[in-house]
């Protein structure tokens, strides 16, 4: 299903992707055979620490997960149901190193092709965003180029009526800002990109004044731009939103930011995406860090999402629970 948070669109699974399956092989995440249903799950997820910055599509009737792993490039994991997984392997190589945070992109109403939004090292210093392009989620991702430079963290959204919008982080030293670039296609920038969240609250600016890691949601005619805030390698890292009546803002911060921080035994929770479980309802796939010490040791964990009476965004994060499964 091609990414379209527009949340009455978010519920309905793709009838079908193009390309084969290749024939799996575990790499020790927890399998996605065919089991009995799960009734609970508990966070982690993934049964390791190091997978971060997490992406999900919903294809064919499974999901597909995208992380932060080795710096090499990407690896895809597979799942039925959101709770357990399998390593497929790579699905994307880069020689230029310092892969992170990708986006995944199944253009279901064009040509059909999944498009790859990476971030890698620049040669000489700093990263930047480029893409890639696969018939398959599972790859192999053919590389088309640098899109943005001096940036981190891309998300593609595509709204109702088709127009695309490249979200993204741009890179200072000591400050990341979010931005969003309109598309002409998945491959074609159009017009000039627009400066749309800055870290000016408290709580984005531990350790670092960050803003980063952006996801759009739609609903009833609001657009809600999710984001993290402080530096990704402590346990002040948290998630915020703003909303605005346009893709392109202005946007308004939520008052009541963190909507998801620190606490009984969380600590950074971060970096995040949303899909449609099987059971219809709003998941946020993210990143914990492992303990309260600063650093990179972290893990991926699902918790519900939702929208109250008055369009207000709620996370209930856990760790170490046994949770109602999806």
């Amino acid at each position: 299903m091609a990414r379209i948070y527009v949340i009455a669109m978010a519920i309905i699974a793709a009838a079908c992707c193009l390309g084969q399956t290749p024939t799996s092989k575990p790499h020790g995440a927890r399998s996605s055979a065919p089991a009995q249903a799960v009734r609970t799950y508990r966070n982690p997820i993934i049964d390791r620490i190091g997978p971060a910055d997490p992406t999900v599509i919903r294809c064919r009737g499974k999901y597909y997960l995208y992380p932060t792993l080795d710096g090499k490039g990407y690896d895809v994991f597979v799942s039925d149901d959101l709770v357990r997984w399998e390593r497929k392997g790579k699905c994307y190589t880069d020689a230029r190193g310092g892969a992170w945070a990708p986006d995944v992109f199944h253009h279901a109403r064009g040509d059909r092709k999944f498009y790859l939004y990476y971030t890698v090292d620049k040669p000489g210093g700093g990263k930047l965003i480029g893409v890639a392009v696969a018939n398959d989620p599972l790859g192999p991702f053919a590389d088309k180029g640098t899109l943005i430079d001096n940036a981190i963290d891309a998300h593609l959204f595509q709204d109702e009526d088709g127009a695309m919008y490249l979200y993204f982080v741009d890179v200072a030293p000591g400050l990341n800002r979010v931005f969003v670039q309109p598309m002409e296609g998945p491959l074609t920038k159009k017009g000039e990109r627009t400066l749309l969240i800055r870290p000016t609250e408290d709580w984005e600016r531990h350790r670092a004044a960050i803003a980063e890691g952006p996801w759009m949601l739609k609903r009833k005619g609001v657009y809600y731009l999710m984001y993290s805030g402080s530096g990704a390698d402590g346990p002040d890292y948290a998630v915020g939103y703003a909303t605005a009546k346009s893709p392109t803002g202005p946007f308004t911060k939520y008052a009541g930011n963190p909507i998801a921080s620190r606490g009984n035994g969380v600590f950074g929770p971060g970096h995040h995406c949303v899909v449609a479980g099987p059971d219809g309802r709003l998941w946020m796939v993210y990143h914990q860090q492992n303990s309260e010490r600063p650093g990179w040791k972290r893990f991926l964990a699902i918790d519900p999402l939702w929208f109250d009476e008055q369009g207000v965004i709620h996370v209930k994060t856990t760790r170490g629970t046994d949770e109602p499964a999806p």
